[in-house]
């Protein structure tokens, strides 16, 4: 039957096909153009980059972006995913860092879990030597994993946070 279908309809060699990439890697790739798409939306939807300010309430478990050029205040729930510290060249996972609630580590903890499957160090270690660069790979797996809406990176002096984030709301601010 094969042969009769290749005579019938040609018998075309089929295109290369490009091998696969192999989990983890496969997960990595994906997770990094889904932040960026994910990005682009917020920008193009409420100006992500030209907010002027940020502030997460660690209490309240919520991401703030204030947007002055558009009056709008963009609210939206939050995870921290971990900090990078610049001047060490360190990243501390949320998943064990002093300064997260428990509550607020859930995406940081399903990248440790993603890392235990696939016996990723970095991924399980508690403190590693990194880059900000790795800092946003990390924030795109959590992201991707836990499927949240976006990813943010806030300076803190020498520190900088990275941080995941759920729906957003957008309101209106005091003019």
């Amino acid at each position: 039957m094969a042969n009769f279908l290749k005579t019938l309809f040609g018998a075309k060699q089929p295109e290369a096909v490009p091998q696969e990439l192999e989990e983890p890697d496969a997960t990595f790739e994906r997770a990094e153009a889904e932040m960026e798409i994910k990005t682009a939306a917020h920008v193009e939807l409420w100006g992500l980059d030209s907010a002027t300010r940020w502030d997460a309430d660690l209490e309240a478990g919520t991401l703030t972006f204030t947007n002055d050029e558009k009056h709008w205040v963009i609210t939206a729930p939050v995870q921290v995913v971990g900090t990078f510290n610049v001047e060490k060249g360190t990243w501390l996972w949320g998943w064990d860092h002093p300064s997260v609630p428990e509550p607020l580590a859930e995406h940081a903890r399903r990248v440790r879990a993603f890392g235990a499957q696939y016996g990723l160090e970095a991924l399980t270690s508690r403190m590693i030597e990194a880059t900000e660069e790795d800092g946003w790979v990390f924030t795109s797996l959590a992201c991707h994993l836990a499927g949240a809406q976006g990813g943010y990176r806030g300076p803190a002096g020498d520190t900088r946070v990275f941080m995941t984030f759920g729906d957003v709301t957008i309101n209106r601010g005091d003019s």
